[in-house]
């Protein structure tokens, strides 16, 4: 049996070199110190026989060497003596006639050093991550969110799908008793998010508490104030457009917070909650504004939740006077709220 010189491929790295040997089933046997030699029996290109080649490295390397013979070829692992690039494999300038570059595996300087950079900063993170300590309740917590995520967006759903069934069928009959129909589960959505204000205050969310606070907060003003308060506002369109747009805007964000609980993203669904948000939420604030807007002469007239005074004084300090700086404070924090998270 003849002794024949196989096909060898190379690539490296700044600290190992990469040799690929194209010989199949093969019984490998092999030294190295400065060069590299290989003797193997097995089947390449010109059928079974005895394969043998060496090489002589251009710097020094490690003794210890790693073989993997598969069905197809051999892998072999060397160590770099030194943690540096090479110009080429071998001492002598020349290429052998039978080595060629791995292009599979082939990287140049640079973007072998991006390569190395980037393991270097997993492997940081993954012993950054091993210090610290683990939350024993983080899955608790994280559970506890979910459900809440999820009750809000089953609660929210219904309110969206009843109104847009009732749009289509009632027409605009359906903006005059949205709220006979829609409050009771609104009451129970809003007086639940009250949690979102507690969250943040107890650290089981990264969310500041004042943006929680004014977007809970003014949105019950609006519904147990303005609406469940005067039933002369309860019949009145807007009642529609403010239901309809913050059902519009929470149909996005609770699923987009439960897939978060979880560690998953939905690229289409973080994309709809950040982009449906921008008109949306304007658009809500709006609405907002016309229901205290058109509440402010119902207050004058009914002197309702009027703040008396001494008979010296005069008889009584309209609420509407306070919804007018409510109004002016809803229009700054909200803005304020809207403008942080878009830009």
């Amino acid at each position: 049996m003849q002794t024949l010189t196989p096909h060898v491929f190379w690539a490296q790295r700044h600290g190992d070199i990469y040799l690929r040997v194209e010989i199949s089933d093969a019984k490998v046997s092999g030294a190295v110190r400065l060069y590299y030699s290989l003797v193997c029996q097995g089947h390449g290109a010109k059928g079974e026989n005895e394969y043998e080649f060496s090489l002589e490295f251009l710097k020094p390397v490690k003794p210890e060497v790693k073989h993997k013979s598969t069905q197809r070829q051999v892998n072999i692992a060397v160590r770099k003596q030194g943690h540096c690039w090479w110009d080429r494999l071998t001492k002598q300038e020349k290429k052998p006639v039978f080595l060629a570059p791995d292009f599979d595996r082939w990287l140049d300087e640079s973007d072998a050093e991006m390569e190395l950079k980037e393991k270097e900063e997993k492997i940081n993170k993954v012993s950054v991550e091993s210090r610290i300590r683990k939350d024993p309740f983080l899955g608790l917590k994280k559970g506890y969110l979910f459900m809440y995520n999820l009750v809000q967006f089953l609660g929210f759903s219904w309110i969206f799908v009843n109104m847009t069934v009732r749009l289509f069928i009632l027409g605009q009959d359906s903006f005059y008793d949205t709220f006979h129909t829609i409050a009771d589960v609104m009451y129970f959505c809003q007086m639940l998010a009250i949690i979102e204000v507690i969250n943040p205050a107890l650290g089981l969310v990264k969310s500041g508490v004042i943006p929680a606070f004014i977007q809970v907060m003014g949105r019950n003003v609006i519904l147990f104030v303005i609406f469940g308060s005067l039933e002369e506002m309860q019949n009145k369109p807007v009642v529609f457009f403010v239901f309809y747009l913050w059902s519009a805007i929470e149909i996005f964000r609770y699923p987009f917070y439960m897939l978060a609980c979880i560690d998953t993203e939905w690229k289409m669904l973080t994309w709809l909650r950040y982009t449906i948000w921008m008109p949306l939420y304007p658009l809500g604030v709006l609405a907002e504004a016309v229901s205290v807007i058109q509440s402010i002469p119902i207050f004058d007239e009914t002197k309702f939740l009027s703040i008396p005074l001494p008979a010296a004084l005069g008889s009584s300090i309209s609420f509407s006077y306070i919804l007018r700086f409510y109004l002016l404070i809803m229009f700054l924090g909200k803005s304020l709220f809207f403008f942080k998270y878009c830009c």
